[in-house]
C-alpha cells in the first residue's frame, strides 16, 4: 500500500479545479474523505487497480502543475512575508501609520490558512 502524502492535499486545494471531474472525485474521496482504494472502486464502479492508477497519475499531474505554476510555493512565500510584515507592525506600533498597519493586518488575514 502506498502512503498518503499530505502535500497532495494542499496541491488539490490549488489545482483541483483544473482536473477532470472524475480525477477530482477520486482524489477527493481518497485524500479528503480518507476512503480506501477498494471503497472508492466500489463507489465509482471501477476496479481497485483503476483507482490506484488514477491516484498515482493524478499525483504526478499535480506535482507537474506545481513545478510549472508554483501557486503553492508563491502562496507560502506570501504568507511568510505577511507574517513578517505584521510582526514588524506590532513591534513598531504607533510609528507605523494607521492606514499601513490596517492594510498589513488585512493582507496577513487574507493569506492565513485556518
Amino acid at each position: 500500500m502506498f502512503e498518503k502524502n499530505l502535500d497532495i492535499g494542499y496541491l488539490l486545494d490549488f489545482y483541483g479545479d483544473i482536473l477532470s471531474e472524475r480525477k477530482r472525485d477520486i482524489m477527493d474521496l481518497y485524500y479528503n474523505d480518507d476512503l480506501s482504494l477498494a471503497e472508492i472502486a466500489e463507489q465509482m464502479g471501477i476496479t481497485r487497480q483503476a483507482v490506484r492508477e488514477t491516484v498515482k497519475k493524478t499525483e504526478c499531474e499535480l506535482f507537474f502543475y506545481e513545478e510549472k505554476l508554483g501557486l503553492r510555493r508563491r502562496f507560502t512565500e506570501a504568507q511568510a512575508h505577511a507574517e513578517r510584515a505584521l510582526s514588524i507592525c506590532e513591534r513598531e506600533g504607533e510609528r507605523i501609520p494607521t492606514a499601513l498597519r490596517e492594510e498589513i493586518r488585512s493582507l496577513a488575514a487574507t493569506v492565513t490558512v485556518s
